[in-house]
């Protein structure tokens, strides 16, 4: 049996290097209708562990070939050593080879030519992979993105080699940096956050109707968003060639600082929020460990100055009395460090940091800046998003209810079952947006904590009703990262 072998790559089909057109030509070659085509189609030929080449190459040792035809040397392979071993293995099963683009023979003389042939399709591959690696270098130090990397919230112009602002994208980016910073958001964490998207029915990038938290924590770290995007950051070379080799290989590899090219985006987050969201989310599993019987003031947000764990809420008695107290020690299994047992009163340390607050508030009218009011944007961009869904669902009504009267082949039955369907979603949404409209009807009526203007008359007045323990960690939570306590009467606090 004559076996024709046929190979592209990704870029080479990208490029037009046909395999109808390798085959169509070996087929001349062969002369003859009793052949079988061994085709490995997005290979690189870089590697020998591909199916299409294995499988041929047991087919020789198996007797059941006894001739190769190929359009070119580099389609076996783009290596000199791969093309070697290829060629030994054919020739200790006497099987004959033959190319299209080139007059192999088996002699010293076919050899050596087919040696230097191997060794510049080599030299030529390096030189394509550089080249094409510069040139994408200089692009992007000239401002433009030279790769679609699929991020949320844009749309990629080859046109321009530039990122654009997908609106209906990047509103729900906007509603999940909001969700995450606004103190008095509903949704406790990241994950709470992926499952009101997903009952909201907002799509994910690729269309998924789930998101997962790791999606949405993502879209949280990724600094784009802010106008700044780092190309050549990751280093990927050789993980093409050991993937498809199946060989192991690590992703995420970053390369040096200095080698990142910083390429300005349209900016969707503003980049205060976004360095809020990321003091967040490096606290978020202190911040929303769970909740205790006795509510303290500044759960998870204190740290020992002296040996750097964090401390951590505990009741004791005194004169039998409970007592409550911040202290650095860990009980827990698997604790890395049990702390130093540094001990703080929970009461002193809340009038400390309390004291503090009222002061800020008071000195500094600028820290406005960093409270973020978004509730009301978000749910009415929630609306918006379930407006849109409830008229596609309306538009697809009417075209189901048009096809009845096309003509009796139409299953009526089915037509039924996919109008109830939408009929059912229709329902679904408008309850959603019911839910929607009347949250922004109390909000409008309601005062609320994360107004400006109420905060700074509740807490300097004292005329006004004493704010709740809630309604203090709701400020905190605004201005306070953390809080070390160098000594019972010396703290320092971090501020946003």
């Amino acid at each position: 049996m004559i076996a024709i072998y046929a190979r592209v790559s990704t870029e080479e089909q990208l490029k037009g290097f046909s395999i109808a057109g390798q085959i169509e030509d070996c087929k001349e070659i062969a002369n003859t209708d009793e052949w079988s085509a061994y085709i490995d189609e997005g290979y690189t030929g870089e590697i020998l562990n591909r199916p299409a080449l294995t499988r041929m190459l047991n087919d020789v040792d198996a007797g059941l070939i006894t001739k190769v035809i190929c359009y070119d040397p580099d389609r076996l392979s783009r290596k000199l050593l791969n093309q070697l071993l290829i060629t030994e293995k054919l020739e200790q099963n006497q099987v004959h080879l033959a190319f299209v683009k080139s007059n192999y023979q088996n002699d010293a003389e076919g050899q050596l030519y087919f040696q230097v042939r191997g060794a510049f399709s080599e030299f030529d591959k390096a030189k394509i992979k550089h080249n094409t690696m510069t040139g994408r270098y200089r692009k992007a130090k000239s401002g433009l993105v030279v790769k679609n990397s699929g991020l949320y919230g844009y749309d990629y112009s080859k046109a321009e080699n530039m990122y654009q602002i997908n609106k209906q994208e990047a509103a729900v980016v906007q509603m999940i940096f909001n969700y995450f910073t606004s103190p008095d958001s509903n949704f406790k964490g990241v994950n709470g956050i992926a499952r009101h998207l997903t009952e909201l029915g907002v799509p994910t990038k690729r269309g998924a109707s789930v998101w997962h938290r790791q999606v949405v924590r993502q879209i949280l770290l990724n600094e784009a968003y802010t106008g700044t995007y780092y190309q050549n950051k990751h280093d990927t070379e050789g993980d093409y060639v050991r993937k498809q080799a199946g060989e192991p290989y690590q992703t995420g590899r970053l390369r040096p600082r200095e080698e990142w090219v910083e390429t300005n985006i349209p900016r969707i987050i503003e980049p205060k929020q976004f360095k809020i969201a990321q003091a967040l989310l490096k606290n978020a599993r202190r911040r929303h460990a769970g909740y205790n019987r006795h509510p303290y003031l500044l759960s998870g947000l204190v740290r020992c100055g002296r040996c750097g764990e964090t401390m951590n809420g505990r009741r004791t008695k005194s004169h039998g009395k409970d007592y409550f107290v911040y202290v650095c020690k860990k009980n827990y299994a698997g604790a890395k460090s049990k702390g130093c047992g540094r001990m703080m009163s929970e009461s002193k340390l809340n009038h400390q940091v309390w004291t503090t607050i009222e002061s800020k508030i008071a000195s500094s009218p600028q820290l406005k800046s960093l409270i973020y009011t978004p509730n009301k944007v978000q749910s009415q961009a929630e609306i918006d998003h379930l407006q849109t869904k409830i008229h596609h669902v309306r538009l697809a009504q009417k075209r189901i209810i048009q096809l009845i009267g096309i003509g009796d082949e139409i299953d009526l039955q089915e037509i039924k079952y996919q109008l109830k369907q939408l009929q059912d979603e229709e329902k679904s949404m408008l309850h959603k947006w019911q839910v929607l409209m009347n949250k922004i009807n109390k909000q409008d009526t309601k005062p609320r904590i994360s107004n400006w203007r109420e905060v700074v008359k509740r807490t300097l007045s004292q005329e006004e009703r004493r704010l709740t323990i809630t309604e203090k960690q709701t400020i905190i939570r605004m201005l306070i990262q953390e809080v070390e306590v160098i000594h019972a009467d010396m703290i320092r606090i971090t501020t946003f």
